[in-house]
């Protein structure tokens, strides 16, 4: 799986002086960071990777306005249990919540596996994540993921696998759990893996018959393992410019919010949007603040209006942005300026991810977010979910 960064394949690709990639049916391309083209450099990109599909026979292909590559590959069920999943972005670790080992590569390795469909990796060891308990009212796996990261720091789970166990994970959904993996690479995880269960299995009805579950041995061995009560686990917020700097959302209440983002392949999925819709239905954004809403998927933005949400959305005075990355990589469509301070659903607050460096980025849960979005400063979202 590639994006944006599909013309630095390419690139490379065509110095091997093949007509065709090894096998064009294993290839995924989704057009999502910067979308619709913010430059007309990007445009040129973006039409330079469509020729490059039509060229090499490339049938999934998912042009801007389809989603972010993440979401896609776990929504269209491309990625399945039990397979080696690479894609040439970080956050690859998402397709691990159905229990695909996945993990992200650089575009020249990538140009390497078009080539021949093979690739060196070592075998990490595993770091076993049990988590116990059910998250209460106003706490969501964004809250879990924060807190694990926390307990990790950036590079606990360095080139380790993270697997997701224990009786909290049935009543997680597909969805919670990608938020999980998607989060493991903050960890320096190189995946992050959810056991196939029910839920595994029936996401994919109606699908495939039969699919290849991988489950780990009973006597398997652990480099260590990390036990989690989430039952307890308040709402959190991280930052800023770090994403283990993670505390509870009572210590950040008050911190002024200029911008509040929902959205990307962190939590841009329909819970999300309705977590959100819960909490502004029947208020307003701050008027010194702004909200802004990118759906992960064009389905999701679909089925968000179907449930309402968006239509709250934008009754509370938020903005919806095309399904895709939106600000969150600092490209468009919401970068902050000089002194700004953001608080996002996304996955990453380093300094100047989101423009300029001199602003600030909190991380925190979609019902977090909105809830900050309506008092225009940190808030926990249980007080407005009563």
């Amino acid at each position: 799986m590639s994006h944006e960064n599909t013309f630095l394949i390419g690139k490379s690709f065509a110095s091997f002086a093949l007509a065709y990639p090894w096998d064009p049916s294993k290839i995924v391309i989704v057009l999502d960071h910067r979308t619709p083209a913010n430059t007309a450099t990007t445009a040129s990109v973006h039409a330079h990777i469509r020729a490059l599909v039509e060229e090499y026979g490339i049938e999934k292909f998912f042009d801007a306005g389809e989603g972010i590559c993440h979401q896609i590959l776990v929504e269209e069920r491309l990625v399945r249990p039990g397979q080696l999943v690479l894609g040439t972005d970080s956050h690859t670790t998402t397709a691990g919540a159905v229990g695909a080992f996945a993990t992200g590569i650089g575009a020249t390795e990538m140009a390497g596996v078009w080539a021949t469909g093979s690739l060196w990796l070592k075998v990490p060891r595993t770091i076993q994540i049990e988590l116990s308990g059910r998250l209460s009212t106003g706490s969501c796996a964004k809250d879990v993921a924060l807190d694990l990261t926390r307990r990790l720091g950036p590079s606990g789970a360095d080139y380790r696998c993270l697997e997701f166990t224990g009786d909290a994970i049935p009543s997680m959904t597909v969805s919670s759990r990608m938020v999980l993996t998607n989060m493991a690479m903050e960890a320096g995880a190189k995946a992050g893996m959810v056991e196939p269960d029910v839920v595994t299995t029936d996401w994919y009805k109606g699908h495939e018959a039969n699919l290849d579950v991988v489950l780990s041995d009973e006597d398997a061995n652990y480099e260590d393992r990390v036990k989690m009560d989430i039952s307890r686990l308040p709402p959190m917020v991280s930052g800023p410019h770090k994403v283990e700097d993670a505390k509870s959302v009572d210590k950040m209440e008050g911190i002024r919010v200029d911008q509040a983002f929902i959205g990307t392949c962190t939590n841009g999925r329909l819970e999300d949007l309705l977590a959100a819709a819960r909490v502004l239905k029947g208020r307003k954004v701050h008027p010194g603040c702004r909200l802004i809403v990118a759906p992960a998927s064009r389905k999701v933005l679909i089925e968000a209006i179907g449930k309402e949400a968006v239509q709250t959305i934008i009754a509370a005075g938020g903005t919806i942005l095309p399904p895709g990355c939106g600000p969150c990589l600092g490209s468009h469509e919401g970068v902050l300026g000089a002194g700004e301070v953001c608080i996002s659903s996304s996955n990453r607050n380093f300094r100047g991810r989101m423009g300029s460096d001199e602003a600030e980025i909190y991380l925190a849960s979609p019902a977090t977010v909105a809830a900050s979005a309506v008092e225009g400063k940190i808030t926990d979202p249980r007080r407005l979910l009563v």
